[in-house]
């Protein structure tokens, strides 16, 4: 699709010039694997990760910052044996360190590597000009080593654009963004931009960029992340997308088949940090909390828009696809609060506990997610198809998780499950307790002890002393799963990615691994899609991740959050201040017809951003449009800060959304014969 054809929601700049591509595309890989040139050597073309980290605002670069940093840092200790007892001995308070130390076992007497964490590129950006500075002299011991060493990290500077945040208003990230990727990146002063739109938009899924997975992490309850990151990945998927609308036969023709778009699929996914809503000292009309609604019904009326809309009026025509795109194939939430129970259930005292613990909590949770997720790559050769069927599990659902696999197993909104318990030497398949496993992957958030893991469930299905009776239940009833079935968090779940990981030397028993099975069968009785990934020899422990996907977005957090954001910024007047909304908003969901005609009742036609900036929105709007006009000085890619605000079918497209997944069952199929 030329770029004098796309659709007007979306003039992001997408670079068409093949060679051009390539020469940026070998500037990034010559920054990430930089040449030593050995004279008679062959010179060995350098590949792209297969995964990329995208961090964005303040949270989400200091996250990916952190993943980035902890696994160099367990790297670089295994390797050297560590040599320092009183070096290992000042790192023995650090949880996330301690955790992915016991998760990178050095060499063993065998010869054996372990598989370690890949090594992702990291990008980092921030509407902020001292990002470098506040990255590269932070007092952290030995950042400054790793920042020269981990050549995959990258700073994207977009400072010449904005130089300061977002004043925590997400609809000023957004529309910063939209300059950023609308602006020609040829007209950048910073030339590393260019290379890093490349990589990240103009060459997503083609064969001369390797990279097949992204994950974008950030806050949703602040400016600059909330804002930025839906953003990004519009422009990526619209580039990707466009390109598969791009019927041009002179590909085939081309004698250096780096210049092909030979596509293959790419996953990505929003990694969201949703904000505090419960608590003595939380308040749930803040900012944060609309910040982060705005988000949720934003991503979910796109996914509907994108996956379900029945009403659009011909599949076939590129333009139309085009304009109903959405950021990410999934969005996976990660709640604050879940560092709050954790450090609850630890004995400590949440409302004592600071901002940088609970920061360092939350990097720990995101850098275990990712490292299992990524670690289900690994090809495993270490068993045989006898076992798995003995188990009631296909092999061929069970030997990795691909890029493919995760774009067809994962769609929308997603939550964790995660525990992991102590297994090696000595430790008999016998011993192995999976009912505890199993239900503590599932729990209010806990450290465990043993390994240093926070373990539990990143969303809660309902509130925090509910949810946890229910689960107390669980266990006392011998694990009978019927009332935790019943919660809509597992009810409607559509589709689960299970991933366990093994220990080399550890065979988890054919009853362990049918019983695991068992449970998530159970527990989420209507899920049309399980996939199983079997990983050996990435761990020292024996870890169990599962994802649920779709239904987190009925639990309470979701719809809390959510309901806020329309009542402050989408309700009249006359409804702003009272429940009559948020009892409007649920019995949409639930009954079986939708009466449309009540959104118009109780909403506005656009959003109303002044209900967040309060008068300060009037003086803004102009000065971010003249800005506008400044870097972009085309009247023809002219977008008005309005142009931006989400409007009524958003929130239209939203409560459909929670409607299908309210709804979702599957029927059960029933033996047929002919031989009666």
């Amino acid at each position: 699709m030329s770029q004098d054809n796309l659709p007007i929601e979306h003039l992001y700049f997408t670079e068409s010039n093949l060679e051009q591509i390539l020469e940026n595309l070998d500037v990034v890989r010559n920054h990430i694997h930089p040449q030593v040139v050995t004279e008679g050597a062959p010179n060995v073309e350098q590949i792209f990760p297969s995964v990329c980290l995208i961090g964005l605002g303040r949270c989400g670069s200091n996250i990916a910052l952190d993943v980035a940093s902890l696994v160099y840092d367990a790297r670089a200790n295994y390797m050297r044996e560590v040599e320092n007892q009183e070096l290992l001995d000042s790192e023995r308070e650090f949880r996330p360190m301690r955790w992915i130390r016991k998760h990178l076992p050095i060499e063993g007497k065998d010869g054996f590597k372990p598989v370690f964490l890949i090594e992702p590129i990291v990008l980092l950006g921030d509407l902020d000009k001292d990002i470098e500075g506040r990255i590269r002299f932070s007092n952290q011991e030995g950042r400054e080593q790793f920042l020269e060493e981990y050549k995959k990290l990258q700073i994207m500077d977009l400072s010449e654009v904005h130089a300061g945040g977002a004043g925590n208003a997400p609809i000023l990230g957004q529309y910063l963004a939209k300059i950023i990727l609308n602006k020609d990146t040829s007209t950048f002063r910073n030339e590393n931009w260019k290379h890093m739109h490349s990589y990240l938009v103009d060459s997503c899924g083609i064969k001369a960029n390797q990279s097949r997975l992204y994950f974008y992490i950030f806050s949703a309850g602040g400016g600059t992340g909330s804002g930025m990151a839906s953003e990004f990945g519009l422009a990526q998927q619209f580039s990707y997308l466009s390109k598969t609308f791009d019927y041009r036969s002179d590909q085939s023709q081309l004698v250096d088949k780096r210049h092909s778009f030979v596509f293959e699929p790419i996953f990505t996914s929003g990694i969201c940090i949703l904000p505090n809503i419960s608590g003595k000292n939380v308040e749930i009309s803040e900012a944060l909390h609309i910040n982060a609604g705005r988000l949720l019904t934003k991503y979910i009326s796109e996914e509907w828009n994108f996956s379900y809309n029945e009403e659009r009026e011909d599949d076939e025509v590129p333009a139309d696809v085009m304009e109903r795109i959405r950021p990410w194939n999934s969005m996976m939430l990660i709640s604050n609060d879940i560092m709050r129970y954790a450090e609850e259930e630890d004995g400590g005292d949440a409302d004592s506990i600071d901002v940088n613990t609970m920061e360092k909590y939350a990097n720990q949770y995101i850098s275990q997610q990712i490292f299992n997720i990524l670690t289900a790559q690994a090809v495993t050769t270490d068993y045989d198809e006898e076992y798995f069927r003995r188990a009631g599990i296909d092999i061929s659902e069970t030997i990795r998780l691909d890029a493919n696999d995760l774009f067809m197993s994962l769609a929308g909104p997603v939550a964790v499950a995660y525990a992991e318990s102590v297994v090696g030497p000595g430790v008999h398949q016998d011993m192995v307790d999976i009912d505890d496993l199993f239900c503590r992957s599932i729990e209010l958030p806990h450290f465990n002890e043993d390994t240093s893991a926070i373990e539990g469930v990143s969303v809660l299905p309902v509130e925090s002393e509910r949810y946890r009776q229910a689960i107390k239940d669980f266990r006392k009833s011998g694990y009978d799963v019927s009332k935790l079935s019943d919660l809509h968090f597992f009810k409607n779940c559509s589709s689960i990615v299970s991933i366990i990981s093994l220990p080399r030397d550890f065979k988890l028993s054919f009853t362990a691994l049918n019983r695991l099975k068992m449970h998530l069968n159970r527990l989420c009785p209507n899920t049309t899609l399980k996939r199983y990934a079997l990983v050996i020899g990435a761990s020292a422990n024996l870890s169990l991740t599962t994802l649920i996907a779709k239904s987190p977005c009925l639990s309470d957090d979701f719809l809390t959050l959510m309901v806020a954001y329309m009542k402050r910024c989408f309700a009249t007047d006359d409804y702003r201040y009272t429940d009559e909304v948020d009892h409007a908003i649920i019995d949409m969901i639930q009954t079986e017809e939708f009466d449309e005609s009540l959104i118009e009742k109780y909403f506005m036609t656009h959003e109303n951003p002044a209900k967040i900036l309060d008068t300060n929105w009037y003086a803004i709007k102009p000065m971010y449009e003249k800005k506008y006009r400044e870097l972009i000085d085309d009247t023809q890619q002219f977008v008005s800060i309005n142009d931006i605000r989400l409007d009524i079918s958003n929130v239209k497209n939203a409560i459909k959304y929670l409607r299908e997944i309210y709804r979702h069952r599957i029927s059960k199929t029933n033996v047929l014969t002919l031989n009666g």
